[in-house]
């Protein structure tokens, strides 16, 4: 009875050994983050050369190894199978892979590519979190809010009415396209802010407040579209639970911060073997990724919270340090990931379907970076702020317009032409962002720095991060 119910829960390993030998899926696996590898370095190196932020190398060499290019990292949903997979095809040549065997080893492999990806933005968002500062988002927490809301408002609003008048879609795909342009990918641009040593301004921190609550925002979106197109009517009371728990967890997080930090100090002293600071924090991370999953929202706000009550703690500097190394190997396999997900196939306007989402995709686009420009703006009581680095820094979609779309196109109620043009809109938001963010947000000068710390020492009352060593860092 135990085993059936672990054969059950474990789909992947059962599916897997069933026809091929588990090795082979190892051996694909550790293929595949071979490929990652190569693509991150090379590809963040490269850019890094030109001065763009190396994460946009890594979405870049993620498409040059993906379904797009050299097709060395591809996946099922993508509509791919193994003979379109280069390593299913080495595997083949050199490991005796068997072709009855292949896809189902393609098919585990790339789950668990996927897991580690997913494991890789998780992490991301705890380092983040550590990075950051509960009363600093509190701070900018109005602000935030207003970014927030007015970069749902503004795009789901003009995109869905002018799909419906300007391309006569129908009202509920419309409806899904429009939710989809609320999307704000906070891994993107989290990660930039960080390479620029500005994730600790006054605009990043807004950014990443703003970032948080549309995330929440999004969710709740998505989760009243998806059941608008699937039953053709909201349900209420879905609408009203994913808006409490969402308040209710970041609420919670914040308070938890006050009570945890000290208890999580004391007992990372009294563990003497390695790891024990560490491996403490990932398991209060992983808990708390989980209950914000198991209450229907994203596990990354979950493990954001995480790093913003372990930030509160007197160790959170060594802490830092100690989780660098650890992201480093996983979270360029979430962008890599992200990047050869993506399917330039759709920009060939030689194929006559494509042309017509051509057309959406150029409406789609502008109202994807309009819409998030003017948040900006709307900032108030905040003169010095540079509020287009603001608007420019809820522009990428990234993963989480990706997700929008894969549900999208499961519920069947996209158009071809409307799915690419999504796909579209999604591609050129998540590569525009990064030196677009480069180039209004300039690093800033060392001496500026010093200033600010300055400023901020003498002045507790502003509501500035200090930049601490251990920001240093993390740039």
């Amino acid at each position: 009875m135990h085993l059936d119910h672990i054969t059950f829960s474990l789909p992947l390993l059962a599916t897997a050994t069933e026809t091929a030998d588990s090795s082979l899926v190892l051996a694909a696996v550790l293929l595949s983050i071979v490929v990652v590898y190569l693509a991150s370095k090379i590809g963040g190196e490269l850019l890094s050369r030109f001065g763009l932020p190396p994460v946009l190398g890594e979405l870049v060499g993620g498409v040059v190894v993906g379904i797009s290019v050299l097709h060395l990292l591809v996946f099922p949903e993508g509509g791919a199978d193994s003979s379109s997979s280069l390593v299913m095809t080495f595997l083949q040549s050199t490991a005796g892979l068997t072709p009855d065997a292949a896809d189902a080893v393609f098919k585990a492999q790339s789950e668990v590519v996927s897991v580690l990806a997913e494991l890789g933005v998780i992490i991301l968002l705890f380092e983040i979190g550590l990075e950051s500062n509960i009363k600093d988002l509190m701070a900018v927490g109005v602000q935030a809010l207003v970014v927030a809301v007015v970069g749902v408002v503004v795009p789901f609003t003009a995109g869905t009415v002018g799909l419906m008048t300007l391309f006569s879609i129908p009202a509920v795909p419309a409806i899904f396209a429009g939710a989809a342009l609320t999307a704000t990918s906070i891994g993107i641009t989290s990660k930039v802010l960080s390479e620029l040593g500005r994730l600790n301004s006054k605009e990043g921190q807004i950014i990443l407040g703003a970032a948080v609550i549309d995330d929440v925002l999004g969710i709740i979106v998505l989760a009243v579209v998806a059941s608008l197109a699937k039953e053709g009517s909201v349900d209420v009371s879905k609408v009203i639970y994913l808006i409490i728990s969402a308040c209710s967890f970041l609420l919670g997080a914040i308070v938890l911060g006050s009570i945890f930090s000290k208890t999580f100090v004391a007992i990372a002293k009294q563990l003497k073997t390695r790891g024990g600071l560490v491996i403490p924090a990932f398991i209060f991370a992983f808990v708390m990724a989980y209950f914000a999953a198991a209450i229907q929202l994203e596990a990354i706000l979950g493990s954001f919270a995480a790093g913003l009550v372990l930030d509160e703690t007197d160790e959170r500097v060594e802490l830092q340090k100690q989780v660098i190394p650890i992201a480093d190997m996983l979270v360029p396999i979430f962008f890599v990931t992200v990047g050869a997900k993506t399917d330039l196939g759709v920009l060939n306007p030689a194929i006559p379907s494509n042309r017509e989402g051509l057309t959406m995709a150029i409406f789609l686009i502008v109202v994807a970076i309009l819409g998030k420009v003017v948040t900006g703006f709307s900032v108030f009581g905040q003169p010095q702020l540079n509020r287009l680095a603001i608007g420019v820094g809820m522009i990428p979609r990234g993963e989480v317009g990706l997700v929008f779309l894969g549900i999208g196109s499961s519920i069947g109620i996209l158009s071809k032409p409307l799915e690419a043009a999504i796909i579209m809109m999604v591609i050129l938001t998540t590569f525009l962002a990064p030196p677009l963010l480069r180039f209004v947000f300039p690093e800033p000068k060392t001496g500026d720095i010093a200033t600010e710390e300055l400023i901020l020492d003498d002045s507790p009352g502003k509501p500035l991060v200090m930049e601490s060593p251990n920001s240093q860092e993390t740039k």
